[in-house]
């Protein structure tokens, strides 16, 4: 495998992680919230990642397949005095998980610095080269 195969195979990881980042975060921002948009409860979301093989560098990136609602139930609390709880008082509230998601976050920002420096390993070997023939 050449070294300008590692730039491809670590920018596509890159672009993969950088979604998911992405992901975490709107799931965070949206922790509280009662309703989303369509009205109701907001869903977290998770990126779901796929390999892709290339036949002609023998090499397999990853990209992003695609994204997908959790399907666990929201939390329910009990708020009676709240217009949006239903007729037993219960509001139903989404269902991130801010633990949860603080590990995501961090998993993907390490894997995303993982291939920040691979990327610049592959840089160095490729200007060391050059410089052997000066």
């Amino acid at each position: 495998m050449s070294l300008f195969n590692v730039f491809k195979i670590s920018g596509s990881a890159m672009s993969a992680q950088s979604l998911r980042l992405n992901t975490v975060a709107s799931n965070l921002a949206n922790a509280d919230s009662v309703v989303s948009s369509d009205g109701k409860p907001y869903q977290a979301k998770q990126v779901v990642f796929k390999a892709v093989q290339d036949a002609a560098s023998n090499t397999s990136t990853v990209r992003v397949d695609r994204v997908i609602e959790d399907t666990k139930p929201g939390k329910m609390v009990y708020d009676p005095k709240n217009p949006m709880a239903n007729s037993d008082g219960y509001l139903t509230m989404p269902n991130v998980n801010v633990t949860e998601e603080m590990v995501n976050m961090i998993s993907a920002s390490r894997a995303y610095q993982n291939n920040v420096e691979t990327m610049n390993a592959a840089k160095s070997m490729l200007l060391k080269t050059l410089n052997i023939g000066q």
